[in-house]
């Protein structure tokens, strides 16, 4: 299929279908939408896409910056349609079904790109991946506590980083979450990433606000940064199959 984007009907027609999952979890995805002529723009160039079967974020970024990147649009992130299209496109992906043919209608912002917000626009589903692939793609390693979850379950982590851009978009911030909760030989998070409890996510991400009414934490590395948390980190800090941050 050649990729394309929605038009303004194309859009209020894709909220329409989100709204309608959100009431029947069996709502057939209007796949007949991808290319209707009536909801869709072409693009000016010929760009072949793909269904695939992504891993986790990581794989998704990479894929939509390579077939993005053919595109020519000017400012993608910005365009509403293209990720509402798209979100079409790898449905089964951001919202698979389960084995009775059940979806999940996820917050509207995860779907339906809000550009505009900047609480909120790394939340989307596709668009997030996308933004930080292109942003680190010469260091995705470091990041990679951000991207190893599936598509449609970013995470702990990105959850409560995500609606702050100050810190969502410092790759030291970044740097230091997946030292703290990243297993390279696993390819997964340690065990009690995801819990609510000291040291965990939503403490660091209530410790970097504190920290940023005394700290610029753009111009400090992700060590110098970790040096500041409290001990309640240690546990994460200090384990034995990565050097302490």
């Amino acid at each position: 299929m050649l990729l394309r984007y929605f038009n303004k009907t194309g859009i209020k027609r894709f909220i329409s279908y989100r709204d309608e999952l959100a009431r029947n979890k069996q709502a057939s995805p209007p796949r007949e939408m991808l290319e209707d002529n009536n909801l869709t723009i072409q693009l000016d160039v010929d760009v072949e896409i793909e269904l695939r079967d992504f891993s986790n974020r990581r794989e998704a970024g990479e894929y939509l910056c390579e077939i993005v990147s053919k595109s020519g649009l000017e400012r993608p992130e910005s365009n509403v349609g293209l990720w509402s299209w798209l979100t079409l496109f790898f449905i089964d992906q951001v919202c698979p079904p389960d084995s009775k043919g059940n979806r999940t209608a996820y917050a509207f912002e995860r779907l339906v790109p809000k550009v505009d917000d900047y609480q909120k626009f790394y939340r989307h589903l596709l668009l997030g991946p996308y933004l930080l692939v292109r942003a680190y793609e010469n260091d995705i390693s470091s990041i990679l506590a951000v991207l190893c979850n599936p598509v449609y379950k970013p995470g702990e982590i990105v959850g409560q980083l995500a609606s702050r851009k100050e810190l969502f978009s410092n790759k030291s911030v970044l740097k230091l979450a997946t030292c703290l909760y990243y297993d390279e030989e696993k390819g997964s998070f340690v065990r009690g990433a995801g819990s609510d409890k000291k040291g965990a996510p939503r403490r660091l991400a209530k410790v970097l606000n504190q920290l940023e009414l005394t700290y610029y934490l753009h111009g400090m590395s992700d060590s110098e940064i970790g040096a500041l948390l409290p001990k309640e980190f240690d546990r994460f800090k200090n384990r034995p199959d990565r050097s302490a941050a």
